[in-house]
Parts: C-alpha cells; structure tokens; sequence
C-alpha cells in the first residue's frame, strides 16, 4: 500500500524544506496579521521549486508528479493554512497552458515566476486595435501581492461557455487591499485586482478549462481537477495539525476539579482515535484518486470519465473530512481553542474555507451520484 509520504530530496533537500516549515510555523500570526504571506517566504518556495514544479523541463522547470507537489503543498499548510494556499498556486502552468506556444516561450524563460488569478465575476470586454480593451474589478486574488503576472475573467464572445482569462504584468493591475477581510486562510492575500483600460492581445488570452498547448503527460491532467485538489490538500495539513495540537497540549492542562486529565479521558481517547481514522481514510481515497490518474498517463492513456470523478469525489470528501476532524478537535479542547490567538482557534477558521470554495460545492457530489447512474454530469465537472 502506497505510504503518501513528502520526498523532500525533490523540493531543495530535507534541511531547506524542514527550515521553511520551522519559518512558517513561527510567523503564522505575522501572516494572519498582515493578510499576505510574507515576501521572503514568497522567495523561499519560489527557491524551493514550488513555483517551477510543473514547468517543463526544457524551460527550466522540474516536471513533478501531482502527487509529489500535493505533498509538498499539504506539508506547507500543516505548519501554516494561509502559507499552503498560496504555495498551492505553483500549479499554474496547467491554466497558463491554454496559452500558445510562443507566448509561453517569452513567459517560461523565468520559470519561478509566479501567476495569480481572480476569474470572477466575469466581464465582458471590448475588441480593439491590439486586442482586448479590459477593465473591471475581479475578487479573490490569492497571492497577487508578489505575482509577477495576474489573469482575470473575461468573456470575449459568446461562443465558449468557459470563462477566459487575460494575463498581464501585476503593475497593469491595481490591488485593493482594503478588500480582503475574512475569517479563514487570512494570510493568503486573496485581494481584489481592479484593472483599468488595460489592452491585452489576444495571444495573451486563454480559456480556463479549455484545450491546452505543451506537449507532456502533465499537460493532459485535467486544469480544474488539480486546481480543486491543490486547495483542498490544504486541508489535510491543517486537519492533522489540529489533532497534533490536542496531543501535545493534553499534558500541560490540569483540570481545576481533579478531573482526570484531558490525555486520561475516555471520550477523548475514543473521538481522537476516530477523528484520526477519518482523516487517514480521505487522505488515502484523495492520493489513491491522483495517483491512479497519474499512472493511467504515464501509460500513454488518456483520462476516462470514472478517474476524473473520483478524483474530484475525493476532493470534496477530503474538505468535508478534515472539518470534521477539526471541528472535534476544537470541540475536545474546550474554551482555551475560543481564543483568537490560540492555534486552534485558527485551524478551525482555516479549515472550513476550502469547503466554501465552488470546486468542492455540494454539486460535485451530485455530478458523481449522476455519474453513479449512467447519466451525464453538469458541464465543467470532468
């Protein structure tokens, strides 16, 4: 049975990777205080790979496996949910696939550059002399703050139903960062972007969803699969941290009655020993799913319909999972977890943005209960 275990050979060594965890661990409420991941961490997963884990390799990137970097990501967001989510974004060379090949040439000679997104809402956008005329505001830009690129949701024609996306420098972009006020995953940064009157040439366009242009098994991974797996693997890190803090804080509480200690009682044993099987049971059917998938194209195969949908099935059950699981770890530790600086106090606000998001809405169950049924999911699902 395959173990699922971080190979930190693959990501700067052992040493760098567990240093950038102890930084993240340390100045997670600097994050949460500041609302962005701070720039010389930033740095360090851009150093680290993160950001060059997909680029192909004749541009200067690694060609990881999805499993590989989903570790990696799950690793990040179990010393810190917000630091994970914007690592996660390291994924962005299967959006920025859809764009032609010579575009992604002139983009690709910096493969550590980092892209952020913000899709919606959706704005049309005027045919002009050079390209698109694009101008609007567009929400929840994780990780713009020190994007080299940005890309926001446009709709061109009325000819594709999938949203397009312009890509341009983040100077052509302004960053309202009065807009990002959130309970959960604060440190991600995820501002606004308002544009104004920026012309973006066509070539510089990409259907999000759509058919993409590099050659490789990586670019035959289906774009809105690992986009909803890369944010709810954030979940698993912070759901096992969650459990790790009840562990090494049972010792230090003493009950002012007498009562046996938090370690001692049997409840506690009993919904700990279950939470943790939870959690190890979504974690095992989400890498099952991907790395199912992943063999399948290494087999020179193309994806059929049924591994697509577990892999998005496991994707909803595992932020689903991990609430739970965080949810009775609040639950087992009392009012100390209410505190706003206490860390479970923010594993539980964390913890429940993936479960917000559309990639894992209720409606990914009902595309695989359809499927179940030999009937066609919604448009988008695979």
């Amino acid at each position: 049975m395959a173990s699922y275990t971080l190979d930190k050979s693959k990501w700067g060594g052992a040493k760098a990777f567990d240093r950038l965890l102890e930084d993240v661990r340390q100045r997670r409420e600097e994050f949460e205080r500041q609302h962005h991941i701070s720039a010389d961490v930033v740095r360090q997963f851009q150093k680290l790979g993160l950001y060059r884990a997909f680029v192909p390799r004749r541009f200067g990137g690694d060609e990881q496996s999805p499993v590989d970097f989903l570790l990696a990501i799950e690793a990040i967001a179990q010393a810190d949910g917000s630091a994970g989510w914007v690592a996660s974004f390291g994924m962005s060379p299967t959006y920025l696939g859809g764009l032609p090949m010579e575009t992604l040439e002139e983009i690709w000679q910096s493969p550590d550059d980092i892209f952020a997104g913000a899709t919606f809402p959706v704005h049309p956008v005027q045919v002009v002399e050079g390209g698109y005329l694009v101008k609007g505001r567009w929400k929840w830009a994780s990780g713009c703050k020190f994007a080299h690129r940005v890309g926001v949701g446009i709709k061109p024609n009325d000819k594709n139903a999938l949203p397009s996306i312009a890509v341009m420098d983040r100077e052509q972009a302004e960053i309202d960062e009065s807009s990002w006020g959130v309970h959960g995953m604060a440190g991600s940064g995820s501002y606004d972007l308002v544009v104004n009157d920026v012309v973006v040439p066509e070539s510089r366009v990409f259907v999000r969803g759509g058919k993409l242009t590099p050659p490789g098994i990586f670019f035959k991974y289906p774009t809105i699969t690992l986009a909803a797996q890369v944010l709810a693997v954030t979940s698993a890190g912070v759901a096992r941290t969650a459990l790790d803090t009840v562990i090494q804080g049972a010792t230090a509480r003493q009950s002012a009655t007498g009562a046996p200690n938090i370690a001692d009682r049997t409840y506690v044993q009993i919904d700990m020993a279950k939470a943790d099987a939870r959690l190890r049971a979504a974690r095992l059917f989400f890498y099952d799913s991907a790395a199912a998938a992943w063999h399948i194209l290494e087999q020179g195969n193309d994806l059929d319909p049924h591994s697509i949908s577990m892999m998005r099935l496991s994707t909803s059950h595992l932020v689903r999972e991990c609430a739970a699981v965080v949810r009775t770890a609040y639950h087992l530790s009392g009012m100390e977890a209410a505190y706003l600086d206490n860390h479970l106090s923010r594993c539980f606000r964390d913890v429940h943005m993936p479960t917000q998001h559309a990639f894992m809405g209720e409606i990914s169950y009902q595309n695989a209960g359809a499927m179940m049924f030999g009937k066609d999911p919604l448009p988008g699902y695979l």
